[in-house]
């Protein structure tokens, strides 16, 4: 049974190359765990690495801890902390003011793909308040934010990159950030994972509605994204159940059901307070990680 055939993840972790530990050239990995979080940095830095994954070149930072309703209001905070410093390091955001733009893709009226436009409800957007009062600015101490939630194009009839390409004309950033709702493997993972790199995103890949990339290449400037997974295909449920059986040798019928399960996923009953704590936790480190200290 091919596994690439029922196996859907946007995640750098779970590649069967990293969790098998059959690490080739160009590509490293580094665990370092924390009390709060175990974070996996995955390096891809050549064509072999990237074939090897299947991820473009470039750093995947997995920061995986308990299930979000678990944390307490310390632990999120140092969670959030971890998030805020990751994102600062992929960006690059140091002392200097740089104008950023963020982004908040997916559908806000479908829980498991609300994650970005909520992140964006609560974002500080300071950039009109430095075209407006120059002395104001000064005292907000921040780097000059703007921030978008385009829609998908289900809603708008546009592609979502021509609305970014669009509002990056508009703000002139030095960086785009965006964040999105990812795929897993592993119903593990839901609640319990953020994932933040620098190699952009291509919208809808996870349950195979791709998008146009959003990346350097096609936006001109750093993209930084950051991924929530919230949701398993059927047919990866269903297939690791199978292996977990030790079941190889599969009947046409089983086919049919992994054929099908391609189309249908899974999230978790406690989808709404999920998605919303998840989405304060991003926001709450991005708005750190974009104040001037």
């Amino acid at each position: 049974m091919n596994t690439n055939n029922y196996v859907r993840t946007d995640l750098a972790a779970e590649s069967p190359v990293i969790e098998n530990k059959q690490l080739s050239d160009g590509i490293t990995v580094n665990e370092n765990k924390l009390d709060i979080a175990n974070i996996s940095t995955v390096e891809i830095t050549n064509q072999s690495g990237e074939n090897a994954i299947g991820k473009p070149i470039g750093t995947y930072v997995t920061i995986s801890f308990d299930k979000i309703w678990k944390l307490d209001d310390t632990t999120q905070k140092k969670l959030s902390d971890i998030i805020c410093e990751n994102i600062k390091k992929l960006a690059n955001i140091k002392q200097e003011k740089l104008n950023i733009l963020i982004c908040g893709l997916g559908n806000r009226h479908i829980t498991s793909d609300a994650v970005g436009p909520l992140v964006i409800k609560d974002i500080t957007a300071t950039s009109h308040v430095e075209k407006a009062d120059a002395e104001l600015f000064k005292l907000l101490h921040s780097h000059s934010v703007s921030a978008i939630s385009p829609g998908v194009i289900g809603q708008t009839g546009i592609e979502t990159l021509e609305l970014i390409k669009g509002a990056a004309n508009s703000v002139k950033p030095d960086v785009l950030i965006v964040i999105d709702a990812l795929c897993s493997k592993s119903v593990d993972r839901l609640a319990s994972t953020v994932q933040i790199c620098n190699t952009g995103i291509s919208p809808g890949s996870g349950i195979g509605n791709k998008r146009h990339a959003i990346n350097k290449e096609t936006v001109g400037i750093p993209v930084i994204a950051i991924g929530v997974p919230t949701m398993v295909s059927s047919s990866t449920l269903v297939y690791e159940a199978l292996e977990k059986a030790e079941i190889t040798d599969i009947s046409d019928k089983l086919t049919e059901i992994l054929e099908n399960g391609k189309s249908f996923f899974v999230t978790l009953n406690e989808n709404d307070v999920v998605i919303s704590s998840l989405a304060s936790l991003i926001a709450n480190a991005l708005n750190s990680a974009l104040t001037l200290e």
